[in-house]
């Protein structure tokens, strides 16, 4: 038996093969707590994540498909790594040193770039090592690579031990590039396949978020304040509290999906920022991060299209993603912390999901 300070030496399977021959692999990490972490090569995705209960019941709290199948088509994004710049470019596209650059226009309807583009890190195979207790994944992007400049080398790792995941990105670049890397798990911390997340209770340390335009992009002039709105998680409120309220930025996107800004923006090491609780299973998810903002989107539009491991299909707010990251569309907002990155500088981000007492 392991001690809460230890973890096993992940373990290693055959999870598919793609189209093309490739083999997908998935990494299994385990640690004493009775945590469990799976992750594909296929877009470094966290594919299952275990988590005991208050009574020591474990189950599976992270959304995603039941076989490879389902990741190679038409996703949400269940528990992929989003690159090279997770959430929203305007327009698709940015300046950069006096050079416009075009991404794709891959949020249709809306003409945004979404999460990297239609080829981003989440559709591609990353090479993957084993570590003490995690793995690490990596990718080469080339220049050009869904019209991103610079040729960038990136990547994740994941860790577990003493009842925490940690998440560790790293990238650097040829030339000038913009780079917002993420994960975008969702959680149901009463077990993938059960009801909404509505009774989730959230607590964010965020005084402001970003309202947004009805094509889902920050408005001007800056983070607004959360009080007296239904963004206000300063303290504890379950998700669904205020969620159908007459609010226009409710109404826009169907539910949460905006950025919070949270209190004391980018630091050099994590530092706790948002709490998810089920009170029914007493099952809690203590987030800390480096990065200056978390999108929560309580996913609005899944409609059971989808099937989960558990048998059961996924319907509107049967998850909540947390994605720690920079601000939405920060490539064509000056007055937003800065997505570029430029040769001889090295990316970094940090972000841990803590399940211990």
């Amino acid at each position: 038996m392991l001690s809460p300070a230890q973890s096993s030496t992940p373990v290693r399977d055959d999870y598919g093969t793609l189209p093309d021959g490739s083999p997908v692999h998935r990494w299994t990490l385990t640690d004493g707590t009775g945590l469990t972490a799976s992750v594909l090569t296929l877009g470094a995705i966290l594919q299952a994540l275990h988590v005991p209960d208050s009574s020591g019941r474990t189950a599976n709290i992270a959304l995603g498909h039941r076989d490879l199948t389902g990741y190679l088509g038409r996703a949400p994004y269940f528990g992929a790594t989003i690159g090279r710049y997770s959430n929203r470019i305007a327009a698709g596209r940015f300046r950069l040193d006096d050079r416009v650059h075009l991404v794709p226009l891959s949020d249709q309807p809306r003409p945004n770039s979404l999460h990297g583009g239609e080829q981003g890190f989440d559709t591609r195979l990353w090479t993957a090592r084993p570590l003490a207790g995690g793995v690490e994944l990596s990718l080469t992007s080339p220049d050009g690579d869904q019209g991103f400049p610079g040729t960038l080398r990136a990547s994740v790792r994941y860790t577990l031990a003493a009842g925490q995941l940690r998440i560790d990105y790293r990238a650097d670049t040829e030339a000038p590039t913009v780079v917002n890397l993420t994960n975008h798990s969702y959680f149901n911390l009463a077990g993938e396949g059960a009801d909404s997340v509505l009774d989730h209770e959230l607590t964010l340390a965020a005084a402001a978020y970003l309202p947004v335009d009805p094509q889902l992009r920050p408005l001007g002039g800056g983070p607004a304040p959360v009080a007296g709105t239904p963004f206000d998680f300063t303290s504890a409120r379950p998700l669904g509290e205020r969620i159908g309220a007459e609010d226009e930025q409710l109404r826009i996107a169907g539910g949460y999906d905006h950025c919070w800004a949270l209190d004391g923006g980018r630091t050099s090491n994590p530092r706790r920022v948002a709490v998810l609780r089920h009170p029914a299973s007493g099952r809690t998810l203590k987030l800390s991060t480096t990065e200056p903002g978390i999108q929560v989107y309580t996913g609005n539009t899944l409609d059971g299209s989808f099937t989960g491991p558990s048998g059961r299909p996924y319907g509107r707010y049967s998850g909540v993603a947390l994605e720690t990251q920079h601000f939405p569309d920060s490539p064509n907002r000056p007055d937003y912390p800065s997505t570029v990155l430029r040769p001889g500088e090295e990316y970094r981000s940090a972000t841990v999901l803590d399940f211990g007492s």
